[in-house]
Formats: C-alpha cells, structure tokens, sequence
C-alpha cells in the first residue's frame, strides 16, 4: 500500500515520432480475457494476445485499447480493481506485459490501457484500510458519510442493479458512496493523497511504455452540494493537472476521457489551449443516432448532432465508435427515442440492461451485410478516430442468455474448430461459452473463414481501413453538412489544408453521401463551394459526374448505398 517504485522509461522502438499520432489512428478494443487463451486455462491471456499481434496488423490497427486486466475479483469484468499495479494471474505477468508493448511497438502499434481512476474494489488494500482504520493514512481514501441522504440529485446510474448512491459498512458503521456498484466504493479527490496515489499508478504504467489511458468514468471524481457529481470544477482541474504531468514527463502519450454527456458537456474535457485536458473524448451522443437513423430511414438526428458546433483545440480528437464492451447506451435521447430504438433493436427484454442494449453490432443489425457496410462507412468517414470492437470485424454475433454486459464479450472466434479455435481447454472450462447461435455459430463465423474468402466481411473491412489511412482529411480534416432533397441522405464534405504532420501531406476534399433508405433512392446535393468540381470514386478511383456550376449533384444510390467521393476542385 505504499508508493510504488518506477522503473526506468523503456524506449519505443519502430513508433513513428508525431505527437498528434492518435488523430490519424485506427483503434481496437481487445478484451485480454476474450481474445485468445495461450495456456488451455479457458480464458484468453496477455501471451495469447502476444501471438495475434500480426493479425491485427494486417487488419490496419495503428492502436490498442485493452479494457483492465489488473488484480481484480472480476464482479465488474475487472474494473472493480484490487491492485493498480499488478496484473491478474490469470491474465499473464508484467514481464508479459514489457513483452507486448515491445511486439506491439515493433509493428508501429501503440498500446492504450483502461484506467478507472473514480473507484476501485471493496477487495482494494486502500479500501480495506479505510474502512478498519478510520483515523489510518487511508482512512480518508474514500467517500463516508454518517447518512445516506446526502447528494441526493446526484443520479442512479445502474438503476437495475442499485436503488442508492450509497451503501453502509458493517466494519466502519458508515455510509461510503458509490458512483456504480455498491462493491465499487468512489475513492475521495478531496484528499491530495489519493492525488499522489493516482498519479503513481499513472506513472508505473508510462514508464512501462504505455502509449496512453481511457480515462473511465472521469466525469465523477468529485461530488459537491451544488452540483451533480458529475463534471465538477475541481474534476477540470484534476485532469489538468494530470495533463501537465503527461505533456512534461511522456511528451506522445494520450489521455482520452470516456464521459457519457451531451458534445458540448464532453467538450469541455479537452480543455484549452492554455489549460489542456484529455487529448481524445468519445463522441457517445453520435453513435445511437446512427442506429435510428438506419431504422428510421431518416438523417435528420444525424444532420443535427453533426452540426452542432463544438469548440475545441486543434489537437483534440473524438473517439468514435459503433459498439464496445458496455452496452448501447441510450442515456443521450429522448424517452421517445429511447422507446423506439428499444422497440427495434431490444424487442426481448433480456437484450435490455440498465439504459442501453447489450448486443454486438451485427445482432443489433440483424446480419445485414448492407448495414454493416454503412454503418462502417459513416464510422470511418466521421470527424476523429474510429475504435472497433473485436469480433465486429468478422460480424461476431452474441449470447443474451449470459447475465449483465457478458452477451457480447464471448472468446473471439477464430476457426470453426472446437472452441472456435480461441482454447484448447475442455469446452466446459471456457470463462464465457463460443456463440452457438444458429446464424452466428463460430463454424460459419471466424477469421480463417473470412480470410479464405475475398469478398468477406473480413476483408472488406480491411480495405476500407486502408483506404481510410492513406487520406489524412479523415483523421485531421473539417467537416461541413451539406444539404440534400432527400431526408434519407446524410451528406458532408471534409476537407483539409495539408502539412499537418511531420512528413507534410497534400490538401484534399473528400464528398461522403450515405443513404439510409430501404430502397434505391435519387438525391440533390447542395454544394456551393465546390462549382464544377469533379468527382472521383476514392475506392476505384472511378471518375463521376461533376458538380454543376450552380453548385448542385445529382446521385443515385443503391439500398443503404454510399460514396466517398474524391472533389478536385477547377
């Protein structure tokens, strides 16, 4: 329970040196337990990721993002944490650890760690400490409260699980508060201790050449009378203060605030120029919207979010995303909205959890092919930098039998062998079963299948992840919603100047139209600002009709069709 002892930074060979590297990058969110079990344990290890690291590679990925694979007693898939600074055994060793960030390093891949810092377990040292040692060095570590009435507008977040921010200690005879489960008591900001503490972890992970952290929950480390717990003031300035300490000691390494809250609440996680915060914030409220807008066969929501304006660095960049390993989280719409995305993506109650869905985006897209493309499409086409989910890649599909979040973190399916090729442990030793549904059974759904197949989704994703890498407007440039004569269509332009990076790059417009209708549709495009432009497919390098002198494009698209459309201006 002491301060840890750093290690000495180790270099990171084979990465190329751009501080702004995560604007332009491709992540992949791999479940250590999930991906591949190199020891016949049934449950996929830090090793196991070790050996599919050429996988990855040949795929596009330019980064890692790794959920917690800390000492943990697991209620919460590992983000009720035990100890910061060790790794579960199960899970592999920090030898094995130093192992992966070099192989990783090596292939020009970067590694970004979880990192819940509001909370840990109640199996914590810290908490256990607190708890039997009021007026102990960590007996001021966490949240306590002689009454559970207090902060009472500060809302429930697992509403299915809990009925109160607040949970009494049989061993203290006190409340301590909790932001998530009662088994994950919020440690205490308040206390320039716990500061200490944080930032020590922070640094034993830096120094072991992590390239950056998913900051979970960073919206309510502090709690006020005024407030609602959630992005206070003095939470602003704590991030800053991490900030500086990463820019001046780890000048490359990233911080990405992951807050559920409205753009311009997230916004404000990125801070200024002059007082910098997290250099990524995922972009939750977008995401949803993609999904109405493929059953509404409307862009109108989509339009809306993507006009918004939000005022942030130049160096700031969103985290976009289809699905991760929480569920679909409907907590930015409307009830309305809400009980329509229920009524066409969760008609069985068990594929509800909390607020939100837990179903991988190929279930939630009934398998379509085509909406799997789009959605893709408009992922990789959006403002900042696109994280996939391991599996949606080959289209993985999910087990809603399995309790809480675990329908949609089942063993990664790799052949059509036994176990689907992630174990070679008896079948009832697996830490989750392989999906045996009818339409995704891992003999049909895998990687070695889709490899031998070219025109796979495997491989289609693939592509697109590279033609998505060698256009830098998709990662560095602006957006501009255009309007069209056709509610199904989305349409935007994004553009950017050049130069942007070390090895300096050309200035490019890129025209991205998509249509959610459920059937072939004809469009008008309004682009005044691009007169006479022509036109060129991005992916065959296909010469389309120009825009007219007035400004205006005339397209038709298939069902659920899309373009990325190369713009040279005259």
């Amino acid at each position: 329970m002491g301060r840890v002892t750093f290690t000495a930074p180790i270099t990171l060979p084979g990465l190329t040196l751009d501080l702004q590297w995560y604007r332009r990058s491709v992540f992949y969110e791999v479940m250590v337990r999930s991906f591949y079990d190199s020891n016949g344990d049934g449950s996929g290890d830090l090793a196991g990721l070790i050996s599919r690291l050429d996988y990855l590679q040949w795929l596009g990925v330019d980064a890692l993002w790794l959920p917690p694979f800390f000492a943990s007693p697991l209620r919460d898939g590992g983000y009720d944490v035990a100890d910061y600074t060790q790794i579960l055994p199960e899970f592999g060793t920090l030898d094995e650890f130093r192992e992966l960030v070099t192989k990783a390093h090596e292939r020009n891949m970067r590694i970004v760690i979880d990192l819940p810092l509001n909370h840990t377990s109640d199996q914590h040292p810290w908490f256990q400490a607190s708890r039997s040692d009021p007026d102990g060095p960590y007996g001021d570590f966490y949240v306590w409260s002689d009454t559970d009435e207090k902060w009472p507008d500060i809302r429930i977040i697992f509403p299915d699980y809990e009925d109160s921010n607040w949970a009494f200690d049989s061993v203290r005879r006190q409340f301590y508060f909790h932001r998530f489960f009662s088994h994950q008591p919020d440690l205490n900001f308040t206390n320039p201790r716990v500061h200490e503490a944080v930032i020590d972890v922070v640094r034993f992970w830096l120094d072991l050449g992590v390239d950056g952290f998913r900051l979970d929950a960073i919206p309510y480390l502090y709690e006020s009378d005024e407030g609602n717990g959630e992005g206070e003031p003095e939470t602003h300035e704590f991030i800053k203060k991490l900030r500086a300490i990463v820019d001046r000691d780890y000048p490359g390494r990233i911080m990405i605030a992951e807050a559920n809250q409205w753009p311009r609440e997230v916004a404000a996680f990125f801070g200024t120029d002059e007082e910098p915060e997290c250099h990524m914030a995922f972009d939750f409220p977008v995401m949803p919207r993609i999904f109405y807008s493929l059953r509404s066969q409307s862009a109108d929501e989509l339009v809306a979010v993507l006009s918004e304006t939000t005022d942030v660095p130049s160096w700031a960049a969103w985290g976009v995303f289809l699905r991760n390993h929480d569920e679909l989280t409907l907590e930015m719409v409307s009830e309305e909205y809400r009980q329509a995305m229920y009524g066409w993506y969760a008609y069985d109650p068990r594929m509800r959890v909390n607020v939100g869905i837990r179903r991988r985006l190929a279930t939630l897209l009934d398998n379509s092919r085509a909406e799997l493309e789009l959605a893709h499409a408009l992922l990789f086409a959006l403002p900042g930098s696109p994280f996939l989910y391991y599996g949606d890649e080959i289209g993985m599909g999910d087990n809603i039998w399995l309790p809480d979040r675990d329908s949609s973190r089942t063993p990664m399916q790799w052949t059509p062998d036994r176990n689907a090729g992630f174990s070679s442990a008896d079948p009832g030793k697996l830490y989750l079963p392989v999906v045996q549904s009818l339409v995704y059974h891992y003999s049909q759904v895998n990687v070695e299948s889709q490899l031998a197949q070219s025109r796979s989704l495997l491989h289609w994703i693939r592509n697109v992840i590279h033609v998505r890498k060698a256009h830098p407007v998709f990662g560095l440039g602006s957006i501009e919603v255009l309007d069209t004569d056709n509610p199904a269509v989305l349409a935007f332009v994004r553009s950017y100047a050049g130069a942007g990076t070390p090895v300096g790059d050309q200035p490019e417009d890129v025209l991205c139209v998509f249509s959610f209708a459920h059937n072939p549709v004809a469009v008008t495009i309004d682009a005044p600002g691009f007169a006479g432009a022509e036109l060129f497919d991005l992916f065959g390098g296909h010469r389309f009709p120009s825009i007219d002198d007035d400004g205006r494009l005339h397209l038709t698209l298939g069902t659920q069709g899309f373009f990325w459309l190369k713009a040279v201006r005259r």
